[in-house]
């Protein structure tokens, strides 16, 4: 066996669905009780590790957010800052030199970078020969230094997120063969910080009942406990659809998503969902297949100005599935409550 970091350790970041999204009361320290089921999707970042040869960790980006060398906020960055913390005095954490080829749209409502912290987190330990050294609970907490929705991608499948981000229950794939999911990614941007003030100011940037996201994530969190089959959550896309309390945080900071969500729902016959605090929108097909052609389908019709696009530039359009498992964490952790 190889010394550890003479070879690059290689792992995937799975972009993330909210499949619901309900925000309770602000707490005393400033953020919201959460209640969300997330799914990770097959859509990914690649991110590999390596021992640098030179004296501090570095980051070179490539594709859709590149190519460019990274900077000490870099999630990345952050995520093997927050690792090298854990590391005790028995193992040398080298510095690391790692390399990310973007895939999942920046600052989409997909938790790309926030998969990105994970991964790095997951590689930094690995690299090191750290793996069991440091266990799950002290994971979960090194993620939560770093943002809310890191800890999800711990998990390392779907999960209900409770809390600040912080009470992760994991919970089964949907039964089957795997669904189809398009994303619609128009080209604005929705800054979640913004997204939550405007929610917080109440009127029309707040839910018309709070109580609708909040039965219907309890309702499904149950069902994929239980084994729900992918055909039926499919089935469940128009309740899911409504069941995100950011939505018409997101819609009032960006007036042209509502009216676009309308028309995408329409052209595509199909409920439309937003995940997080957007601006992606989503829906749901049985197949991976049906949601290939119904996006060959929108590009197309997006090319002919058939339907406005906010920003008057095209989205990014992108067919994918949810996956059971990936590979950031190794094993199922139940629960974890940092």
């Amino acid at each position: 066996m190889s010394e550890p970091g003479h070879a690059p350790v290689v792992g995937l970041a799975p972009a993330k669905l909210n499949l619901t999204l309900s925000i309770g009361p602000r707490r005393p320290d400033g953020y919201h009780d959460l209640h969300s089921v997330m799914v990770p999707l097959a859509i990914a970042d690649r991110l590999s590790v390596a021992r640098a040869p030179g004296g501090g960790d570095s980051l070179h980006v490539v594709g859709a957010d590149g190519p460019r060398e990274g900077g000490p906020d870099d999630l990345v960055l952050r995520g093997i800052a927050a690792a090298r913390r854990a590391v005790g005095r028995g193992i040398e954490a080298f510095p690391l030199a790692a390399r990310l080829e973007k895939r999942i749209p920046i600052a989409a409502g997909l938790g790309g970078g926030s998969s990105d912290a994970a991964t790095a987190l997951a590689l930094a330990l690995e690299a090191w020969g750290a793996g069991e050294a440091v266990g799950w609970t002290e994971r979960v907490a090194l993620a939560m230094s770093i943002g809310s929705d890191v800890p999800f991608f711990l998990v390392g499948g779907p999960a209900l997120v409770e809390g600040r981000g912080d009470r992760l229950t994991a919970l089964r794939a949907p039964v089957g063969e795997p669904i189809g999911v398009l994303l619609v990614t128009p080209a604005v941007a929705v800054s979640t910080a913004e997204a939550f003030r405007a929610f917080d100011a109440g009127g029309d940037t707040a839910p018309a009942d709070p109580r609708t996201a909040r039965v219907t994530s309890l309702h499904l969190a149950d069902e994929l406990r239980a084994g729900l089959p992918g055909l039926d959550l499919v089935a469940r896309a128009g309740v899911l659809a409504t069941a995100n309390d950011l939505a018409p945080a997101a819609a009032a900071l960006v007036p042209e998503l509502r009216s676009f969500r309308r028309s995408l729902a329409r052209r595509l016959g199909r409920p439309v969902g937003q995940s997080g605090s957007g601006p992606t929108l989503w829906a749901l097909y049985p197949s991976l297949g049906e949601a290939e052609a119904a996006g060959t389908e929108l590009e197309e019709a997006l090319a002919g100005g058939e339907l406005a696009m906010p920003n008057a530039r095209p989205p990014r359009v992108h067919a994918t599935t949810i996956i059971a498992r990936h590979g950031t964490s190794g094993s199922d952790p139940g629960r974890i409550d940092a």
